[in-house]
């Protein structure tokens, strides 16, 4: 069973930079395609990230591109997302997530591609 738990965030101000990383545990790391999503209070969990099995693609939702940067660390067993230009429209619970089994990407990415999850960490923005 994958296991996945997140850590970083915090309280931030507007244009602050901040990373989260996420540690899994469990399954076969370097066949896992890996995602970030967040969920605003009264929003659907949206696509922020993704990267794939062999880091060798990254894709974004529309709304961080160009700010966040997806990586993997394939020998620590970790993923990370650097948020640069921080926006309070940033502020959400962020969850990572985690699919085995060397599978490719289809567009568009859902919460419903990936079968586990962590419990999140909150991220807030401040004007």
């Amino acid at each position: 069973q994958i296991h996945l738990v997140e850590s970083g965030g915090g309280l931030v101000e507007a244009g602050d930079t901040l990373t989260l990383s996420c540690e899994v545990s469990g399954g076969t790391f370097g066949s896992m395609t890996l995602a970030w999503f967040r969920q605003a209070p009264g929003e659907e969990r949206e696509f922020v990230a993704a990267i794939t099995y062999s880091g060798g693609s990254t894709y974004y939702g529309d709304s961080v591109k160009g700010r966040f940067t997806i990586s993997r660390d394939d020998a620590k067993n970790t993923v990370a997302l650097r948020m640069n230009s921080l926006k309070p429209e940033d502020t959400a619970r962020y969850y990572c997530a985690a699919r085995g089994g060397y599978t490719i990407v289809v567009l568009p990415i859902i919460p419903g591609d990936f079968p586990s999850w962590g419990q999140g960490t909150q991220v807030t923005v401040s004007s």
